[in-house]
């Protein structure tokens, strides 16, 4: 080998040998991109101590910007989608003529969509019980209120060919089913969660949007829980503030004719004699809803047809009957001849026993429900 050659390495079959030349080019490689990397960092914290002088500056700009970005997109949606410029009152009023859902009416590419007004305020209609059919629109209506309300309070045009709005400090929305199975609680329970907050924390300024109450348990259970919520909310002792509620509760709609803060309005529909059908118009009426439709919507969801023809013929049965205590022979139970008083003494006493040897502190779960068996026999 040359003597300018140096041995670097010996493999099996071969030797590897190194020039300087070539020694102090990997040296000028590798230290490169340390100078580089060096020469990046200084770089860096150059521009940002540069920037660090303008903040303030950077900052203020950055927000004008996106205001203008905001408020341009305001008057693009004005302008393409027709909004209209809400005004604002201090009575407390909400005054919506022919209102749309800002999302739906978009979205609808089968039909147009058809506009609602809607009136809420401190003095005739505090409360609005909308019923009406399942898929007849009902939800909509009510999100679609709260949206515009939300939307003219943010500086933007509403859907709507008026709006004449109370300022809200809240907007309350109970809707929807949903649970939280890992921390103990049942879609009831949330909705009671939900429930228990908004009567907590509303105001007369609120506006609160429920959309059912009280269906995750039995009929009456969930009823009395409505019932007594529309209450808490129109009387003087609660937060007395603009609510719309819907409901499949009928029974709800008697309050209208005990307060005179609540109104009752449907979602109307027309029967299509032919088909046995309901034809939903989409239209929020003053007046109180008599029907559901639930059997002819499971029927469009593909529920068997022996299924739903076995469902009308049960729902006729309890109509018929006037009751599910009337249609089960509860009320023949409930009239049957009382025993002599000498009779119920001796039962009373007879159980006065029973439960006097009872020792609680022993007893298991299932052994309280064998005596509770008992006891009932």
């Amino acid at each position: 080998m040359p003597d300018r050659y140096v041995r670097k390495q010996t493999l099996v079959n071969a030797e590897r040998y190194i020039t300087n030349e070539l020694k102090q080019h990997e040296e000028t490689v590798l230290g490169a991109q340390d100078e580089i990397n060096d020469l990046e960092h200084r770089l860096y914290l150059q521009i940002v101590n540069k920037v660090l002088e303008y903040t303030d500056l950077i900052q203020s700009a950055a927000s004008a910007i996106a205001q203008i970005d905001v408020l341009q997109n305001f008057a693009h949606l004005a302008q393409s989608r027709s909004y209209n410029r809400p005004t604002f009152n201090t009575s407390g009023e909400i005054n919506i003529i022919e209102g749309k859902h800002p999302v739906v009416s978009e979205l609808l590419t089968d039909r147009e969509f058809v506009p609602n007004d809607t009136t809420l305020n401190h003095t005739d209609t505090q409360m609005v019980i909308l019923t009406g059919p399942n898929m007849a629109g009902k939800s909509v209506y009510i999100r679609q209120v709260a949206l515009i309300s939300l939307m003219a309070q943010i500086g933007c045009y509403v859907p709507a060919k008026s709006a004449n709005l109370a300022l809200v400090d809240k907007i309350f929305v109970r809707s929807g089913a949903s649970d939280f199975i890992t921390s103990g609680l049942s879609t009831f329970m949330v909705e009671m969660v939900e429930t228990a907050n908004i009567l907590h924390n509303a105001t007369s300024n609120s506006l609160v949007i429920l959309d059912e109450i009280g269906r995750g348990t039995t009929t009456y259970d969930g009823l009395s829980i409505a019932w007594s919520v529309v209450e808490y909310l129109v009387e003087k002792s609660g937060p007395s503030c603009k609510t719309l509620f819907a409901t499949h509760y009928h029974e709800l709609q008697e309050l209208a004719s005990e307060n005179n803060l609540i109104k009752n309005y449907q979602v109307a529909v027309k029967q299509d004699s032919e088909v046995d059908e309901p034809v939903f118009i989409y239209r929020v009426l003053p007046g109180a809803a008599m029907h559901s439709y639930g059997i002819n919507v499971a029927k469009l969801a593909g529920l068997p047809e022996s299924v739903t023809d076995r469902a009308k013929d049960i729902l006729q049965g309890l109509e018929a009957a006037g009751s599910f205590e009337k249609e089960f022979g509860l009320s023949d139970a409930i009239s049957t001849p009382q025993p002599k008083k000498e009779e119920v003494s001796n039962k009373a006493v007879e159980l006065e026993k029973k439960l006097a040897h009872i020792d609680l502190n022993s007893l298991t779960p299932l052994d309280a429900l064998n005596i509770l068996s008992e006891l009932k026999k």
